[in-house]
């Protein structure tokens, strides 16, 4: 299937790394021009020449912090200049600390609430002029199971990023028709975040191997993890013509995990 993403231009946030990562490499092999951001800048040169190797289009990779906001608009503003347009935006962000709500401090709120929910109102607010003026304009949230199903010891997850979904859907009403709106939620995939934690509980003891560790993350119906790249198929599918009725959608991606 021809998504006709060639030539396209793509922001995603935080994604030198997992699902976003994932994602912006798809639209790289798409033969988008693709921007990305980072907070580590060993990441961001990694992921730059890994997007160069991947597509034809041209690539943009810079140390930003979706956290503040001037930073955000300068990361738009730049993608804009250095591509002449803005037609897609997905945006991502590493999870919020894990803990029960007992043990979760006011502070860890905030700044749940600014990596997860203002990153996005940042992020689209600067992107929205062009976007609007795109033929194909688009935004894809990609934010987490737990909007539908809170997972145990991830308060602040399960309760801050429901606000993207409610985000979501009044954008995708808000910009209508000109730009569509959705998000994706994810169930686990093999990112190099659950890698870790997996090689470390086996280090544990708690598991005899890899495999067996990486089992475990899931109770989806098609009996694995997923893998970035399927989620990341999902974002530029969403963002492409193909699915040009489809907005103020969540569209989980989790094996069929969810019950609800």
């Amino acid at each position: 299937m021809d998504l006709e993403l060639a030539g396209n231009a793509v922001l995603c946030t935080a994604a030198t790394s997992g699902l976003g990562r994932a994602s912006a490499e798809r639209f790289a092999r798409e033969g988008a021009d693709v921007a990305v951001c980072g907070t580590t800048q060993a990441h961001v040169e990694e992921t730059r020449e890994a997007l160069e190797d991947i597509g034809d289009g041209d690539v943009l990779a810079v140390e930003a912090d979706i956290t503040d906001p001037d930073e955000v608009e300068a990361l738009v503003e730049e993608t804009v200049e250095t591509f002449g347009g803005l037609d897609h935006v997905v945006t991502s962000a590493g999870g919020p600390a894990p803990g029960s709500f007992m043990e979760t401090t006011e502070r860890q709120w905030y700044t749940a609430y600014d990596l997860l929910v203002m990153s996005v109102v940042w992020t689209t607010r600067a992107a929205y002029p062009y976007l609007a003026e795109s033929d194909a304009g688009t935004v894809v949230n990609i934010t987490s199971r737990s909007v539908r199903e809170v997972i145990d010891d991830l308060v602040l997850s399960n309760a801050v990023r429901r606000a993207v979904i409610g985000l979501m859907k009044t954008q995708a009403r808000e910009f209508a028709p000109e730009v569509r709106v959705n998000a994706v939620l994810p169930g686990a995939h093999e990112t190099p975040r659950i890698e870790e934690l997996v090689e470390a509980a086996v280090e544990r003891g708690e598991y005899d191997s890899y495999e067996e560790g990486i089992a475990s993350w899931s109770d989806a119906p098609l009996g694995r993890v997923g893998q970035p790249e399927e989620l990341g198929d999902v974002v530029a599918y969403l963002s492409s013509a193909r699915s040009s009725y489809v907005t103020g959608t969540a569209l989980p991606v989790d094996g069929g995990s969810m019950r609800s």
